[in-house]
């Protein structure tokens, strides 16, 4: 990819100003699939006349296609024609950085990953706190060298609409400014303008797990929810709220922050700055180092700590870790009266370690009807992180054509 001839970002095109139904019927046919112009009407409550004027400007784009006429179940009537997105009319790239390495995806324009890419990142560690960090010069090069290198799949070339990029921490996305990320040790980077003016490409950034809600609310397991919530339980704990159809930021970009609910007031202090969080309970790290010390020897990943489940001592800190998380997903079932919850991370592969006291905790600490909340259990590869970046670079695009 190349800047624009005056150094700006290329002005995605993807969807041009037309008729208000055009892109509603887009993003119908996007999330739900194929469908004929009478299922169209069914589900938008449009007129035919608005139907057919709004997919006239869609077609003759080239994003919605008719597919062959299909007869009724009863063969009676007219043929149907079914209607789809060309979902590789266009592509998006997604990018997950993450402490020591990029993943890349080209996705079509249903998120689907189509092609997969990562780069390694040098860690630095700081002499004075001993702490690792990530050099946002080091993740912005290897961020444009991904996206060039998809660009050549896929017969891609000229054809990527725009980039997302997810990143764990404080990110201001109307911004595009990561203003606090621990992970990386990064504050106040202008990630989206940098990465823009090295692409050419509109770019945006998100929190990865906010990220990872708006792909589920598209495609996944939160589509057709009027709210609902994603917590994941990895390197840390996070969460990302659906209500209303909206995703929920809160006013200064933080809302939905169940890593740093104070639960233990006796507990350890949490690289926040709190003390007693859940992330400094249940967070990867904090885990091995309960792991390491209940076994008596060193323990370097979920998977050897997993491997120690027969010693009853180990087992006693996931049934630990199982309260922990049950309490924090109560709390998000209290507050907001999510219908669902969807349950993901990397943690998750220890699941059945602590799915028992995670579900009596949840259960016992639900108000009410709160507990009539459905929990979905998702678990989800590195990948779908990129592929969350790719889905908010999607919702950015509409949200232009919404505004015109």
């Amino acid at each position: 990819m190349r800047p624009a001839p005056d150094g700006s970002a290329r002005r995605d095109t993807l969807l041009a100003a037309g008729p208000p139904a055009s892109l509603r019927l887009f993003t119908t046919l996007l999330t739900r699939g194929t469908m004929t112009r009478t299922e169209l009407g069914a589900r938008t409550g449009l007129s035919a006349g608005a139907i057919t004027k709004g997919l006239r400007p869609l077609i003759s784009a080239g994003l919605i296609r008719e597919l062959p006429e299909q007869w009724t179940p009863t063969g009676a009537g007219r043929p149907a024609l079914p209607l789809e997105v060309d979902a590789e009319h266009a592509f998006l790239v997604g990018v997950k950085i993450t402490a020591d390495e990029v993943i890349g995806v080209l996705t079509d324009l249903r998120a689907n990953a189509l092609h997969t890419q990562r780069l390694a990142l040098p860690t630095l560690v700081d002499p004075d706190t001993h702490t690792h960090r990530v050099d946002p010069e080091d993740a912005i090069n290897a961020t444009a060298r991904l996206v060039e290198q998809l660009s050549d799949t896929r017969d891609a070339r000229g054809r990527i609409s725009a980039v997302g990029v997810a990143v764990s921490g404080d990110v201001d996305a109307a911004a595009g400014l990561v203003r606090f990320a621990p992970l990386l040790g990064w504050r106040g980077i202008s990630l989206a303008d940098r990465l823009t003016a090295q692409t050419g490409l509109p770019t945006s950034v998100e929190n990865d797990v906010r990220a990872l809600t708006i792909a589920e609310q598209w495609f996944g397991a939160g589509l057709g929810c009027g709210s609902f919530a994603l917590i994941t339980l990895g390197t840390g704990v996070g969460c990302g709220l659906i209500v209303n159809g909206q995703p929920v930021t809160g006013s200064h970009g933080v809302a939905a922050e169940i890593g740093h609910l104070p639960v233990d007031r006796d507990g350890p202090e949490c690289h926040c700055g709190g003390i007693g969080c859940v992330e400094a309970l249940i967070g990867e790290a904090a885990v091995l180092d309960r792991v390491a010390a209940a076994a008596g020897m060193p323990v370097e990943s979920l998977a050897e700590a997993i491997a120690l489940a027969d010693d009853p001592a180990v087992r006693e800190v996931f049934a630990d870790v199982g309260r922990t998380f049950g309490l924090a997903i109560a709390a998000v079932a209290n507050l907001i009266g999510p219908e669902r919850i969807v349950l993901s991370g990397e943690s998750l592969d220890a699941y059945d370690l602590f799915a028992e006291t995670m579900m009596s905790t949840f259960e016992a600490q639900c108000f009410g009807a709160a507990q009539q909340c459905e929990l979905v259990v998702r678990p989800l590869q590195f990948e779908h992180w990129a592929r969350g970046a790719a889905a908010v670079a999607l919702a950015r695009i509409v949200r232009a054509a919404q505004t015109g």
